[in-house]
C-alpha cells in the first residue's frame, strides 16, 4: 500500500504575531506556552501540547537570531538569511520599538545610564511589566540616544532613518531622547497626573521653538540642546515684572480684553500679579541647570495649581494665555517682543497641556 503526500517547501520566516507579543513582553516559553493553551489554540488547531512547545520554541529561536538585526533596523531589511516580506519586516521593527506607556513614565528624563538601569528591578515589580521587556525598552531608548546624540539635522528624521520607525513613534522617541539630554524632572509626585503623551507634546515644542535647530538648522546637536543664549536672553523678560508701571498696564490691558468673557474673572483679576511673576520668573531662571529641569515642576507650582485651586475651566485659562501673551505688544516700554513670542509661543501650549484634568 503506497501513501501520497503532498509537500510544499518554501523558505518564507513565519512570523506568529501573537508569539512575537509573548517575547517582547519577556515571557519565557513554559510561560508563552502556557498563555497559549489559555487561548484556547489546541482546540482551534487540534494540535497537540507536544507540537505547541515545539512550535514556541522555534518561534523563539527565530526571534532571538533576529534581535541583532532588530538593533540596526536596516540591517534586516538588507540580510539575505530571513526571507521576511517588507510588510513584516516593519512590523517587527515597530513592535520591538513600541514602549509601555508604564514603564516610560519611570524613566522619563532620567539619565540613560548603568545607574538608571540599576533601578530596572524595582520598575518592574511597581508596574507589573516583566524585567525583561524593561530592559529590551531601556536598551532601546539608550540605543536611539546613541545613536542619534552627535547627529545634525531633524532629531525625528535621524531617528527614522537609522531606526525606520513609524512617524509618531519616532516623534515619541524623539521626547525621550530630549527629555533625557536635559534631565527634566518628571517624577515628582505633583506631576503624577500626567502621562507620557503630554511631556512629549511639550517636548515637541520646544524643539521645535527652544532648541539650536530652531534658529540654525547646521547646528551641531540642533535638536537636542536647548538655545544657551536663548536661555539667557530670558532674563531681559524680568521688566515685565520688575517695573511697575509696566505690570499695572499690562494687568490694565488683559483685564479690559477679558471683562464679561472669563467665568473666573474676579479671581484673575486678583491673582493677576502673582500668575504673571511665576511666568515670567521661570523663564529668568532658565539660565541654570537646575531650573531647566524643574521646569515642569515651577510650572505646576506657580500656574497649574493656583488655577486649579481657583476652579479655572480650560476654555478660561486658554482665553487669559491668548490675551496674556497678546497685550504685550501693547506695551510700548516693552523691547523684546521677539523674545517674549518665542518664549509664550511654546509656554502656552504647555500649560494649556499641563491644566487638563
Amino acid at each position: 500500500m503506497t501513501s501520497e503526500l503532498d509537500i510544499f517547501v518554501g523558505n518564507t520566516t513565519l512570523i506568529d504575531e501573537d508569539v512575537y507579543r509573548l517575547w517582547l513582553d519577556g515571557y519565557s516559553v513554559s510561560d508563552a506556552v502556557a498563555l497559549r493553551v489559555r487561548s484556547g489554540i489546541l482546540e482551534q488547531t487540534g494540535a497537540t501540547a507536544a507540537v505547541l512547545q515545539s512550535d514556541t520554541m522555534d518561534h523563539y529561536r527565530t526571534f532571538q537570531m533576529l534581535e541583532r538585526l532588530l538593533h540596526a533596523p536596516p540591517k534586516l531589511l538588507h540580510q539575505l538569511i530571513f526571507q521576511i516580506p517588507p510588510s513584516r519586516q516593519a512590523l517587527l521593527i515597530e513592535r520591538y520599538y513600541t514602549f509601555d506607556e508604564a514603564f516610560v513614565r519611570e524613566v522619563l528624563g532620567k539619565k540613560l545610564s548603568k545607574g538608571t538601569k540599576k533601578d530596572l528591578d524595582d520598575i518592574s515589580t511597581k508596574t507589573g511589566i516583566t524585567l525583561k521587556s524593561c530592559r529590551r525598552q531601556f536598551d532601546n531608548f539608550k540605543r536611539v540616544f546613541k545613536v542619534v546624540e552627535e547627529m545634525r539635522g531633524s532629531l525625528v528624521d535621524n531617528i527614522q532613518q537609522h531606526f525606520l520607525l513609524s512617524d509618531r513613534l519616532a516623534r515619541d522617541y524623539a521626547a525621550i531622547v530630549f527629555f533625557a539630554n536635559n534631565r527634566f524632572e518628571t517624577g515628582k509626585k505633583k506631576l503624577q497626573y500626567l502621562s507620557f503623551g503630554d511631556f512629549a507634546f511639550c517636548a515637541e515644542l520646544m524643539i521645535q521653538n527652544w532648541t539650536l535647530g530652531a534658529v540654525d538648522p547646521q547646528a551641531d546637536d540642533m535638536d537636542m540642546d536647548l538655545d544657551k543664549e536663548f536661555l539667557q536672553d530670558l532674563k531681559e523678560l524680568k521688566v515685565l515684572v520688575a517695573d511697575k508701571d509696566l505690570l499695572d498696564l499690562h494687568k490694565s490691558l488683559v483685564c479690559t480684553a477679558l471683562r464679561g468673557k472669563l467665568g473666573v474673572f474676579s479671581e484673575m483679576e486678583a491673582n493677576f500679579k502673582n500668575l504673571s511673576r511665576g511666568l515670567v520668573n521661570v523663564a529668568a531662571k532658565l539660565t541654570h541647570n537646575k531650573d531647566v529641569r524643574d521646569l515642569f515642576v515651577d510650572l505646576v507650582e506657580k500656574f497649574v495649581e493656583p488655577c486649579r485651586s481657583d476652579h479655572w475651566p480650560l476654555n478660561d485659562v486658554r482665553l487669559f494665555l491668548n490675551q496674556y501673551s497678546a497685550s504685550v505688544h501693547s506695551l510700548d516700554g516693552f523691547r523684546h517682543q521677539a523674545l517674549w513670542d518665542r518664549y509664550m509661543g511654546t509656554l502656552r501650549g504647555c500649560l494649556l497641556r499641563l491644566c487638563h484634568d
